[in-house]
């Protein structure tokens, strides 16, 4: 008797979760693309993601419509794109896949403590540096990404990783002869110092005798990577320039150096968050959720208002 009564509470629950399970479904897609969007964090990053979630949208599409050729290809890109985002996001993963084995997963909706810095800021740092370098003859190279990061293949020798705020302080004393940082090239991405004696690849173009090594190394890696431009500090003269596919830019002042770099970042996409915050996603949920809702009644808003 007692398995019948708890049979017929079954059913209905059973019918229940069915009736449900395709929301569920779309709830649960919807939460892996958010916790997607907040572990990347990162505008240019997103359209990896994009590129990827259209082909994956193309292959679903391609087997609804029958077409097993075109099904076959596509999911064995997205299978391949699946591996290639795994190595280039695998920072990202790791930080995932750490909190989920502390059970901290709510930590990536809670906002960042450490703001990062505007990009006018960043450019004003760099430019203050660069100029005292320049005035004292201190010898200078800085790489700064204008797009997607840089592979460090494309480098001689990585460097020494960093991942400290651009301050003018610390250029100034990373490339001071007493440290045994000073020797190579700084890398800077977005707002953070990512690595310090950076070895580039040296350019093989025939230069002028008045560039010297690090100009030929500055020339060497925005040959090589086109998402980039160098900054060149001379030792022997102080004079200061700036490399960009293969070209070299001199010499500058620091306000022409200055009004370069702002219109190069302006050109290039803004590291900004992309995913929004999550009390915001909720409230702008709802709101549809019940517009949805009311046109489902056939009631408009206004209406379900006057009648409360």
């Amino acid at each position: 008797m007692q398995w019948l009564t708890n049979l017929s509470w079954a059913s209905p629950i059973r019918t229940l979760i069915v009736a449900l399970r395709p929301l569920i479904d779309v709830a649960a897609v919807f939460v892996i693309i958010y916790l997607a969007l907040v572990i990347i964090g990162e505008r240019r990053t997103l359209w990896i993601v994009r590129g990827f979630i259209v082909l994956v949208l193309a292959a679903v599409l391609s087997d609804w419509l029958g077409l097993q050729l075109l099904s076959f290809v596509l999911e064995k890109l997205v299978i391949g794109s699946a591996v290639a985002m795994a190595v280039i996001l695998q920072a990202e993963f790791r930080r995932l896949l750490e909190l989920l084995g502390r059970g901290q997963i709510w930590q990536l909706f809670q906002p960042s403590q450490n703001p990062t810095q505007s990009e006018d800021t960043v450019i004003d740092e760099i430019v203050d540096a660069v100029k005292e370098l320049s005035q004292n003859r201190t010898g200078a190279l800085i790489i700064l990404e204008t797009g997607n990061p840089i592979d460090d293949r494309d480098f001689s020798v990585p460097g020494v990783k960093l991942n400290a705020e651009v301050s003018k302080e610390l250029l100034q004393s990373i490339f001071q002869t007493t440290t045994l940082l000073h020797d190579g090239a700084v890398l800077i991405r977005g707002s953070r110092v990512a690595a310090a004696a950076v070895i580039l690849p040296i350019s093989e173009q025939p230069t002028s005798r008045r560039l010297g090594t690090r100009h030929r190394a500055a020339l060497g890696i925005t040959e090589r990577v086109e998402n980039c431009v160098c900054i060149v500090v001379s030792e022997e003269t102080g004079s200061i320039s700036l490399a960009e596919k293969g070209t070299m830019n001199r010499p500058l002042t620091s306000s022409k150096l200055k009004e370069l770099l702002e219109e190069r970042f302006s050109q290039s996409i803004e590291r900004e968050p992309v995913a929004p915050n999550l009390r915001d996603l909720v409230r702008h949920l709802s709101f549809k959720g019940f517009n949805v809702f009311a046109r489902l009644l056939r009631l408009s808003p206004s209406t379900l208002r006057e009648r409360k």
